[in-house]
């Protein structure tokens, strides 16, 4: 069975409007995200992506630090002064770089916890009314 297929028959069986693609975690549908994108306005989606994505970056950029960290030589990389503040910045650099592009898998798992924490702080404002 196709994944399009797969998609339709949970999106009907669950009344999950047609042009909405299930969340697939660990290989199954997630329907606690669904659920919980469906409480979250896009503009907090967004956001939570952004958050999730600057998170990986953050991530990234202390183990590119530490990765370079004991570089010596000539280059870039090398042992003169200045060079550090250039480490540094490259490596800032190359973490955004690989955070924006898909990272290592942080940002996807940082994105859903927020997006169902949201949702149910919604749902919790909504009982106290």
């Amino acid at each position: 069975m196709a994944m399009n297929q797969i998609n339709s028959a949970i999106n009907s069986a669950h009344a999950i409007p047609s042009n909405f693609t299930m969340p697939v975690l660990n290989g199954r549908p997630d329907f606690e995200f669904a659920a919980a994108l469906s409480k979250v306005s896009p503009k907090a989606q967004a956001k939570a992506q952004s958050t999730a994505t600057d998170f990986e970056a953050m991530f990234l950029n202390s183990m590119f630090s530490q990765m370079t960290s004991g570089l010596k030589g000539e280059g870039p990389f090398g042992d003169t002064e200045g060079t550090g503040v250039w480490r540094s910045m490259l490596t800032e650099q190359y973490s955004k770089s690989f955070a924006k592009a898909g990272g290592v898998g942080i940002s996807t798992e940082v994105y859903r916890t927020l997006i169902v924490q949201q949702a149910k702080r919604a749902s919790q404002d909504k009982d106290k009314q």
